[in-house]
């Protein structure tokens, strides 16, 4: 790894791939590390990423999904012995990501402002969803599980990467990640019987803590929070990092938001916003 000082702090991959390292994950190990010049010396996980096996042979979804699945939950179970040693995913971070698709994707990429009503509806729903989010048991996340940072290993699958970011936050983040990926989407039905079977790994204490039902309410809210995000991060890529390359991924990360409508009348006004608004919009500028 090649992570020049004044861009990147190698600091917290290290860091974090000790946690992963002694949890038993399968992430890169770290065997050697230059941090005054950036330079880290990995253990190798190999070239096949997930969306990669997934797009050339979707008949292993079943196999690779549930490797990742199990993954997870060792990762949320060992991860409490060091979860206070990671940042909060707090209030004030939560808004501040959800303000990514209201300045950067509305504001920023397709010049909608909101009026004074549409801005009341707005943070309405994002009282919603912050309160869903903070009410959650909180656990290890990882906040960038998805198949682009899964690597297929002959053993011990998944390869994770990407970990450096992680922080303590909603139990549902990690999953939905993986489950209603940006870059690849399943049948709905499919997505929730792979929900309803992690939420079967789970530790007594913490289906103690969330029913079933409520689980899935918490994973299909958290899913709003983290596509707003996500879609607002693909336009500040474009726009401010200059890299257009993830505006093409928008359509179907939003697509997951309006699925939810028939199920969640509280996102009538952003189902609303998305289909009339943004999405032909989004079309106008492809």
């Amino acid at each position: 790894m090649d992570a020049p000082p004044p861009q990147e702090d190698c600091l917290p991959f290290i860091r974090i791939a000790g946690y992963l390292e002694a949890m038993g994950i399968n992430a890169p190990r770290v065997i050697e590390a230059d941090v005054q010049q950036g330079f880290l010396l990995l253990t190798d996980l190999g070239s096949t990423l997930y969306l990669e096996s997934l797009e050339a042979d979707r008949a292993r979804a079943d196999e690779l999904y549930g490797d990742a699945l199990r993954a997870l939950a060792v990762m949320q179970a060992r991860g409490a012995a060091y979860q206070s040693l990671l940042p909060p995913y707090d209030e004030p971070f939560l808004r501040f990501e959800l303000s990514l698709f209201h300045d950067w994707l509305c504001g920023a990429h397709l010049g909608m402002p909101f009026d004074a009503t549409e801005e009341s509806e707005w943070q309405s729903l994002c009282d919603v969803l912050v309160r869903s989010a903070l009410g959650q048991p909180q656990v290890f996340v990882h906040r960038d599980y998805h198949s682009r940072n899964l690597m297929v290993t002959s053993g011990h699958n998944p390869g994770v990467l990407d970990f450096q970011d992680a922080m303590a936050g909603p139990l549902t983040y990690d999953l939905v990640s993986l489950l209603k990926d940006c870059y690849i989407k399943w049948p709905a039905n499919q997505i929730m019987q792979w929900a309803g079977s992690y939420y079967g790994l789970l530790d007594e204490p913490v289906q103690a803590a969330i029913s079933e039902h409520e689980f899935v309410r918490a994973f299909e809210l958290m899913g709003v929070q983290r596509h707003l995000k996500a879609a607002g991060i693909f336009c500040r890529l474009n726009h401010r990092d200059g890299k257009p390359g993830y505006l093409p991924d928008i359509p179907r990360t939003l697509s997951y938001i309006v699925d939810l409508l028939p199920r969640y009348s509280e996102l009538e006004f952003l189902v609303q916003l998305i289909n009339e608004r943004c999405l032909p919009q989004l079309e106008l500028r492809r």
